[in-house]
């Protein structure tokens, strides 16, 4: 294991002999199968130990169903506080915490100290909601009778995360589940077992400080894919949130629905950008390559499908080439660094066949290769690709999780709208433009299809105060801010009759 990473794993009080199972401050090893977590910069072994086997991941549900028992009695307010403590904690080992990502998730040291900021960010969110966790009074039809609505906790809710975000996307629901009264059961990404292990420490810390908090309102259980079967056959769970495929997501919402329960599904992408004749071209080419290309293709918002209007086509083409002909590429620890590695070499191989396919589907590819000089070995560096294919392309339909921009070409406005909406997925989406129509309309109800609409932005850089998630493939979830807390509670529709008579809702007569 890297020093520097030793370093900070000790700092943040995470043991180096890491442990598959932890149920608030009591950690236990795994009974289930051998686990073993490399890192993406040099394919070195950063962790090797058993996994979380089924009846502890039931033990952790368990104990998150017990805790969700005293949780739910303390004020929402006080609920916040607890939140607060763990922002602070987040703030004090920013920097560990993101060396952690670095290492083992591949992110350069600004997407991981990002990623870190998020997680503040949304304790922030979440300790104000503590204190607007609003219902309604509603005007009754019967005199002396008041109608409302109230918010209670829903339950301990399950999240399944991806290697990709292995922190934020676990805070993201967890702040915000706390606040409304939930404890939390994780299963994170096998690819990133470490990141998660760091953030209970944290938890941990965090605990040790605060009085009547219940230990499991936070347990964690690294696991394969049978652990997050588990999680979402649980009846105890009344809400699965889960991050990761359309193959995935599709698996998760099947098993949560036939116990009637609750998913909020987070899935791929594909996402598209319009680039009009009035578009900025330096802003348009700025934006368009942080999108593309950070976390090397990687994000769940990456820009892959770029839909530029006939006259402007050949000069953004030309300036992107430029742009990606001196991107830094390599160690993502390394100052200077903008592309790091993919995760690993099954993304390397998913990338060249999605290149291959390209080919044969007539496109035009710019990019794309190995590259082995100057980088770790070990790792499975790529050069970000650009490829100019027609938007009939059957590969353009696909997300691959890589650094690869489809470049399309369109005519008219209309067809830019056509083109961007004619795929499965419908995560996020960006237009570039000066012409306040074209803008106005792309936000429009006959505009984007996608759940994230921006304009004169790209597609990746959410800020949690928006709600996060798409529709379509994409799941339909939403995450972090606006009134994504609605899903981790429940409602109740009361009634009450301060009067001394017993009026009934539209005017039944039942007179006894």
């Amino acid at each position: 294991m890297n020093r520097a990473l030793q370093e900070a794993l000790q700092r943040l009080g995470e043991p180096l002999s890491p442990q598959a199972v932890a149920i608030g401050d009591q950690t236990a090893p795994g009974e289930g199968a051998p686990l073993v977590a490399r890192s993406p910069i040099d394919g070195g072994t950063l962790a090797e130990f058993p996994s979380a086997a089924l009846p502890q991941v039931d033990a952790a549900i368990e104990a998150a169903a017990r805790a969700y028992l005293q949780w739910r009695l303390v004020p929402a307010p006080a609920r916040g506080q607890f939140v607060r403590a763990f922002g602070e904690k987040l703030r004090a080992h920013k920097a560990d915490l993101a060396t952690v990502v670095t290492w083992e998730a591949g992110k350069i040291a600004q997407e991981a100290l990002g990623e870190v900021q998020e997680m503040i960010d949304v304790c922030e969110f979440a300790v104000g909601l503590s204190r607007q966790l609003y219902g309604k009074t509603i005007a009754s039809e019967r005199p002396g009778h008041r109608l409302a609505e109230q918010w209670h906790p829903l339950g301990p809710v399950g999240v399944i995360t991806a290697f990709n975000f292995p922190v934020a996307v676990w805070a993201w629901n967890a702040a915000v589940a706390w606040v409304c009264g939930d404890p939390v059961v994780w299963k994170p990404s096998e690819k990133t077992p470490l990141c998660a292990l760091a953030c209970q420490a944290i938890f941990r810390q965090t605990l040790a400080e605060c009085q009547e908090v219940p230990p499991a309102l936070s347990s964690l259980v690294i696991g394969g894919a049978d652990a997050g079967q588990r999680i979402a056959e649980s009846t105890k769970l009344p809400l699965v949130s889960a991050t990761g495929s359309t193959a995935m997501g599709r698996a998760v919402a099947a098993t949560v629905a036939r116990r009637l329960g609750r998913s909020l599904l987070e899935l791929g992408g594909n996402n598209g950008m319009v680039v009009a004749p009035s578009a900025d071209l330096e802003l348009a080419a700025r934006s368009i390559v942080f999108a593309a290309v950070g976390t090397c293709g990687q994000r769940c918002t990456t820009l892959r499908r770029l839909i530029v209007h006939d006259s402007v086509a050949d000069a953004l083409r030309d300036r992107l080439l430029r742009l990606y002909e001196r991107l830094p590429i390599g160690n993502p620890a390394e100052g200077g660094v903008l592309v790091g590695p993919l995760v690993d070499e099954r993304a390397a191989s998913e990338m060249e066949g999605a290149l291959a396919a390209a080919r044969d589907q007539g496109g035009r590819v710019h990019g794309g290769g190995r590259v082995a000089a100057g980088v770790p070995a070990g790792g499975y560096y790529v050069r970000p690709a650009i490829v100019e294919i027609s938007p009939d392309a059957p590969i353009v339909q696909r997300e691959t999780f890589a650094p690869i921009l489809y470049l399309m070409r369109y005519h008219d406005f209309a067809d830019a709208v056509a083109i961007h909406n004619a795929v499965p997925q419908g995560l996020s989406s960006a237009i570039l433009t000066s012409d306040v129509r074209e803008a106005e309309s792309f936000c429009s109800a006959s505009g984007s299809d996608c759940g994230i609409v921006n304009v004169n932005i790209g597609t990746s850089g959410a800020e949690i105060g928006g709600a996060f998630g798409g529709e379509k493939d994409t799941g339909g979830g939403r995450e972090s801010g606006s009134d994504a807390w609605k899903q981790y509670m429940r409602r109740a529709t009361n009634t009450v009759n301060y009067s001394s008579d017993l009026p009934l809702a539209q005017g039944i007569k039942f007179d006894l």
